[in-house]
């Protein structure tokens, strides 16, 4: 039986990070970049088409939005897909999937990155520890290269999008400042409501929460241009990022609880790391045809931040005592 091969379209910032620890892994792995920007290692298999790629036991997209198209292409030849994607109107379009991935037998797991992914995989992990859960409260901070800088300026710009009390509320961007204290060594930000995928995706697999929110961190400079053209570049490796989850609900005693947990460390690293540990456990263990979403209990979410962990990404839960905390 031949080794199962990864596919990976967008070999930038991020996309050359999850390939990385896929070769690591000891895959492996062919790549497509419609725009290449950073040079791939001899180790990979570099293809000329997409295309080419549907021969592959999972496809993972890293370029740069929109996700949809590339992924119902995959799909409908019964690869299973792995989607970074943050966008909004993406996530929304990939979730609307349902059908074709069980018509053609495929799997489809969307927003696997840093937030929306890795958020929902501390919302898992923190969902354990309350008997009730009723709040799941998202704040993010940094951003993983030049593409991802672009769609969270944009966001901030857009109608945001969340959960409150059985209904979906569309507030403006840039509104809603709240104070965020991330794990060291990002501190205290202000945050802001944008146009963010983790309420969609966190009220998919936590229906049971009745308020969900996410913000992002922004500068007064920030918002005030956020419905502009970005009046500096991006960075074009990224930059430090944190993601913050805060889980409110009660105990069996039915007393009010409030869990809290974080990660903090170069943006592109942590959506890498957990990007990776999607796509390996996609190839090890499967998956029904269907879309997903990190968080849900198909994908094991406790499993992957574990593996994730081992690939980098270092939890830190708020205990309200010093004592350190091991995964």
């Amino acid at each position: 039986m031949n080794a199962p091969i990864i596919g990976l379209v967008g070999h930038g910032v991020t996309g050359s990070r999850v390939a990385a620890h896929l070769v690591a892994q000891g895959r492996r792995v062919a790549v497509y970049d419609p725009a290449p920007s950073v040079g791939v290692r001899s180790s990979l298999v570099r293809v000329d088409d997409a295309a080419d790629l549907c021969e592959c036991d999972v496809v993972v997209l890293c370029h740069p939005t929109p996700h949809r198209l590339l992924a119902e292409r995959f799909l409908s030849d019964g690869t299973a897909v792995v989607s970074l994607s943050d966008d909004l109107d993406d996530l929304r379009a990939m979730l609307d999937m349902q059908v074709i991935a069980e018509r053609h037998d495929a799997a489809l797991v969307v927003g696997a990155g840093m937030s929306p992914g890795l958020s929902g995989l501390l919302a898992a992990s923190l969902a354990e520890q309350v008997h009730t859960l009723d709040e799941l409260h998202v704040a993010f901070h940094g951003t993983a290269g030049p593409a991802c800088a672009r769609q969270h300026h944009d966001a901030l710009g857009d109608t945001a999008l969340g959960w409150h009390d059985g209904e979906w509320i569309e507030p403006p961007g840039g509104s809603g400042r709240d104070l965020v204290w991330f794990p060291e060594p990002i501190g205290a930000h202000d945050c802001y409501r944008a146009a963010l995928g983790d309420p969609l995706l966190l009220h998919r697999s936590f229906p049971q929460a009745g308020r969900i929110s996410a913000r992002v961190s922004a500068t007064r400079r920030d918002r005030l241009t956020a419905r502009l053209p970005m009046l500096t570049p991006p960075h074009p490796t990224g930059d430090l990022g944190s993601v913050r989850v805060e889980a409110r609900g009660a105990n069996e005693r039915g007393e009010r609880v409030t869990v809290i947990a974080g990660v903090a460390g170069p943006t592109a690293d942590l959506a890498a790391a957990v990007c990776a540990a999607t796509a390996l456990q996609v190839v090890q263990h499967g998956l029904p045809a269907g879309v997903f979403t990190p968080g849900c209990r198909a994908l094991d979410s406790l499993d992957l931040l574990h593996h994730a962990t081992r690939l980098g990404v270092h939890v830190q839960e708020f205990t309200g005592v010093a004592r350190p905390t091991s995964w």
